[in-house]
């Protein structure tokens, strides 16, 4: 059984940090894209970040490029979001996702996901 268990996020001001953790479990992340996406209040669900499995590539959405970065811990099995210079328009829930998929920025193409976590970021 897939399990994407996240942790992190909370309340913090603008142009502070946070980091989201995303523990895996019943498959592993180097073998898949792992993705994070969020969905602001009253809006849709939109790609925020993703890495392709071992040695493959990385993209971020424009809103958060040069502020975010996606990693991945392979011995833990675990993917990260840190998320720098955070603005009251990333206040979102945060969802860890993994799939394979080449259509990075797209959530139907996931096929498990987190629990969620919520980041709201204070003006």
């Amino acid at each position: 059984q897939v399990q994407l268990v996240q942790s992190g996020g909370g309340l913090v001001q603008d142009g502070g940090s946070l980091r989201l953790s995303c523990a895996a479990s019943g498959l592993k992340v180097s073998k898949y894209v792992m993705g994070w996406f969020r969905q602001p209040p009253g809006k849709e669900r939109e790609f925020v970040a993703a890495i392709a499995w071992s040695g493959g590539s990385i993209q971020y959405s424009d809103s958060v490029k040069g502020r975010f970065t996606i990693s991945r811990d392979n011995a833990k099995n675990t993917v990260y979001l840190q998320m720098n210079s955070l603005k009251p328009e990333d206040t979102a829930v945060y969802y860890c996702t993994a799939g394979r998929t080449y259509n990075y920025q797209y959530a139907a193409s996931y096929g498990y996901w987190g629990q969620g976590t919520q980041v709201t970021v204070s003006s």
